[in-house]
């Protein structure tokens, strides 16, 4: 399984959430982990799984993340897996907003079913830590899209 995994990171958070997925992604196949300014000019070309990442910034993901998803279109999607997370406030979305939530609509918009739905790693400040665990748990996440993804793609092999 090949993986792209693009983020945006204010105060590493994100960043660390991203290498967290990527390294437990990487027992399984190859993955490409970039920040969102990195990912220009797009190319998907053999990428089976795309995962998104930001930080939740004004109840949206950030405007450089913002900017790519405009390019996406639903004919680069289709056929490949899509998840996406953030980084928030361990509180209700309705008062922190959700970056994810608001990355999945835009997928949603082009008809494009996630793998999982969007999820959420959570901070203490703005400026972190992480809170207690988020590191594993963003593991534990990772391989869940993985047997989610796979899981399929096996059965329809025998």
């Amino acid at each position: 399984m090949n993986t792209l995994l693009i983020y945006d990171s204010q105060y590493g958070n994100t960043e660390r959430i991203a290498t967290a997925i990527a390294d437990t992604l990487r027992t399984v196949g190859d993955v490409r982990a970039v920040r969102v300014g990195e990912a220009q000019p797009l190319d998907l070309t053999g990428v089976d799984l795309l995962v998104l990442g930001s930080p939740t910034q004004g109840w949206n993901a950030t405007k450089a993340m913002q900017e790519l998803l405009k390019g996406f279109s639903p004919e680069q999607l289709r056929g490949r897996a899509v998840a996406c997370f953030d980084t928030r406030f361990q509180m209700s979305h309705w008062l922190t907003g959700s970056a994810a939530r608001r990355i999945a609509s835009v997928f949603e918009r082009m008809g494009i079913e996630l793998a999982e739905p969007p999820e959420s790693f959570f901070v203490e400040h703005t400026e972190g830590p992480l809170c207690t665990g988020e590191l594993a748990r963003a593991a534990v996440w990772a391989r869940l899209l993985f047997d989610r993804i796979e899981t399929p793609r096996h059965a329809i092999a025998h």
